[in-house]
């Protein structure tokens, strides 16, 4: 290649839809154009990845940067700083904020803040509700709209869609994949006295498996009969994973690294109420059952649902303590970890925090290391041995579970649209982020931004 391009990484090992394998890859105007032997290529930029494996940059689809209304546990800029330093290139940010993200003007008003604020580039899910069922449809269409969440038991903010007339009328309006936190509110509501004060470990018997099943068989239900994809979140159940197994062709599944990671028996002894989330942490032959779904091709992603609150708040006595806890910045740090543990290969981890986000959420040009596609890359060290340290975390909140813990590979540079973001645990440059594209909400004038440019 005799055109100078902006950023040659090369001497990298590739891991990508071919398999794995040494390459060089040039970025020019925030594309890839050309993979391979690239020692003729002039470039603006050099990167020597000798040594280090090139992944297509991670796409982390649930996370919950609380803005607006909830800037003090985080925001966009500093929920996209943990990103970034994490390995991640793009997040699809949650709809429980204060306003919630439920009508035209407040996704705006997100893809407006977001813009050239956050590191990563970014999408935002839309919440149904009540009453906005019918505007759904025209919702998903809109720019920086990653699609419609449903939250169908109550867990942090004030979006609940519970009773099936008001979800099969959610199910009804548009056509993009709906995402899904499945717990049957009725059941949760019976149960809130099975908590017991001052125990977060009752917090998975009041939230019982039952309460998932119930809710994703009957999520399943109504999507078929509206004829609708859905996306089932943060599945934690060995039972649901053997029903979405039958269900697969309209169901897909993600699966989060706290659940693959920790178990009820041990974390909520060492962990306390910062092991509570919604779905919890349940005992270790749901996390058997998880890594076997993983294996088995059944898991389609890994989110993190990060979910960040204060230590203050994180200190209530259970139950008044909030559900949830960050997650975005150790997502690939603990999937190398169990990497380097043999639980799942490099190319399974790049199938789930990239490739299947490309799949299931249609994008146009993420989620692959392919020439045409978006200049994303996440460079990461598989030896490097490492603990995680609270001066290592970005999130506003300041903690993490897992503080302390011992990691095996370790993400050493963050590359969007062709720009280095983040090296050897430094933030570089300026925040740059866009909106994530996709194929089924083409905006005739990106493409003739697009012809412009070439």
């Amino acid at each position: 290649m005799s055109q100078t391009v902006d950023l040659c990484i090369r001497n990298a090992t590739l891991v990508s839809h071919n398999g794995i394998g040494k390459a060089d890859v040039a970025v020019r105007d925030g594309r890839i154009v050309a993979i391979g032997d690239l020692k003729g290529t002039l470039a603006a930029q050099d990167m020597d990845a000798t040594g280090l494996h090139l992944l297509p940059g991670v796409i982390d689809t649930q996370v919950h940067f609380r803005e607006p209304g909830n800037e003090h546990k985080e925001d966009l800029e500093s929920g996209s700083i943990a990103a970034v330093m994490g390995g991640v290139t793009a997040v699809f940010e949650m709809p429980n904020t204060k306003p919630s993200t439920s009508t035209a003007e407040a996704l705006a008003d997100k893809v407006s803040r977001a813009r050239d604020r956050m590191f990563c580039d970014f999408a935002f899910y839309v919440g149904a509700t009540g009453d906005n069922a019918a505007a759904l449809a025209a919702l998903e269409q809109e720019e920086g709209c990653c699609g419609v969440k449903v939250f169908m038991g109550s867990s942090t903010g004030d979006l609940l869609v519970s009773d099936d007339a008001a979800l099969l009328r959610v199910l009804q309006s548009g056509c993009r994949r709906v995402a899904i936190h499945a717990e049957d509110e009725e059941r949760l509501n019976v149960r809130k006295s099975v908590c017991r004060a001052g125990d977060p470990s009752s917090h998975p018997d009041w939230r019982d498996v039952q309460t998932a099943l119930l809710a994703t068989k009957r999520i399943v239900g109504l999507a078929r009969r509206a004829g609708r994809r859905i996306h089932v979140l943060h599945v934690t159940t060995a039972e649901e994973m053997a029903f979405l197994a039958e269900n697969k062709d309209i169901a897909s599944i993600e699966a989060t690294p706290q659940h693959l990671t920790l178990a009820g028996e041990d974390c909520y002894k060492q962990l306390g109420t910062y092991a509570q989330m919604n779905p919890p942490i349940r005992e270790a032959r749901h996390r058997d059952a998880l890594w076997a779904a993983v294996a088995d091709g059944r898991v389609d992603v890994i989110g993190s649902d990060h979910a960040p609150h204060t230590r203050e708040e994180k200190a209530k006595a259970y139950p008044a303590s909030p559900s949830g806890m960050p997650g975005v910045q150790t997502l690939l740090p603990l999937l190398l970890t169990h990497a380097a543990q043999g639980r799942l290969s490099l190319e399974r981890l790049v199938d789930l925090t990239s490739h299947g986000a490309n799949r299931l959420f249609n994008l146009r040009d993420k989620g692959r290391l392919a020439v045409g596609f978006d200049g994303d890359f996440t460079l990461v060290d598989l030896k490097k041995s490492w603990t995680v340290e609270e001066t290592w975390l970005a999130a506003r909140c300041g903690w993490s579970p897992f503080t302390g813990m011992q990691m095996t590979g370790k993400p050493k540079a963050t590359i969007v649209r062709g720009r280095i973001v983040m090296r050897e645990d430094e933030l570089v440059g300026t925040a740059g982020g866009r909106p994530v594209r996709f194929q089924e909400t083409i905006r005739p004038q990106d493409d003739e931004a697009l012809m412009k440019r070439a």
